[in-house]
């Protein structure tokens, strides 16, 4: 086990193919947290792929808020300059300060704002309440455990102390709630003026925010419109 607070192991640290994340060989615990501590970067992708093909304005100003934590997390970094455990033990790292821990920040706001939408913004329009409420339920533990992972990978693999991603678990929860305080006060309102832009309009950016639930909005639209058509196809060929 690697935090197990020794600094050296007799076994190398051999990095997950195309990355910078060390485990020690031969730890199959190790190797699967290094993939686990990966997280953000997959949640990047989702986010760039979801802009792209739904261009939604509220999506867009969740990945900002996204990038302002980090910026936030690369400035207190930079203030507090404390460094990482067994600073020694990885060559490749992006910065030699480790308070607080940017992954567990990055995570923690992901999962706190996301369960902040679930239960605050999206409401179910039709009848399947267990069911609604069971999903989100379901979904917002996920969350929070894949946070929680991922914080504790930070530790098992040395890149941080448990203080570092408890605080970094704390900024990132803090930045959530504002940030999702200020998208719903700030910029919920000006969303269908934004919208209007001729630029939005031109890259087909639209605003979803008086839907109350997208998801369910999508089904029966695109339901409807799919038997719309399948019903003068029908017709034609009589």
């Amino acid at each position: 086990m690697a935090a197990d607070g020794r600094c050296s192991l007799p076994a190398p640290w051999r990095p997950v193919t195309l990355t910078h994340v060390e485990y020690p060989a031969g730890d199959l615990s190790g190797h699967l947290l290094a993939y686990l501590s990966l997280s953000p970067i997959f949640v990047i992708v989702g986010f760039v792929t979801l802009i792209i093909f739904k261009r939604e304005l509220h999506t867009i100003s969740f990945l900002g808020g996204l990038a302002l934590n980090e910026g936030v997390n690369w400035l207190i970094k930079n203030i507090i300059r404390e460094p990482r455990p067994c600073g020694d033990t990885h060559s490749m790292v992006n910065t030699k300060y480790g308070m607080p821990s940017s992954h567990s920040q990055f995570m923690w706001f992901f999962s706190v704002y996301s369960f902040l939408f679930l239960y605050l913004r999206m409401h179910q329009t039709n009848n399947a309440r267990f069911l609604d409420l069971l999903w989100r339920h379901v979904l917002s533990l996920g969350l929070v455990t894949v946070a929680f992972l991922v914080s504790y990978s930070r530790v098992y693999l040395l890149y941080h102390t448990w203080s570092q991603v408890l605080y970094g678990g704390v900024a990132g929860s803090v930045m959530a709630v504002a940030w999702f305080a200020f998208t719903q006060e700030i910029l919920t309102p000006l969303f269908p003026r934004i919208a209007a832009w001729p630029i939005s309009e031109f890259f087909l950016i639209r605003d979803t925010s008086l839907i109350p639930n997208v998801l369910w909005f999508e089904y029966t639209v695109t339901r409807a419109e799919a038997r719309n058509r399948q019903r003068k196809l029908g017709t034609k060929l009589q």
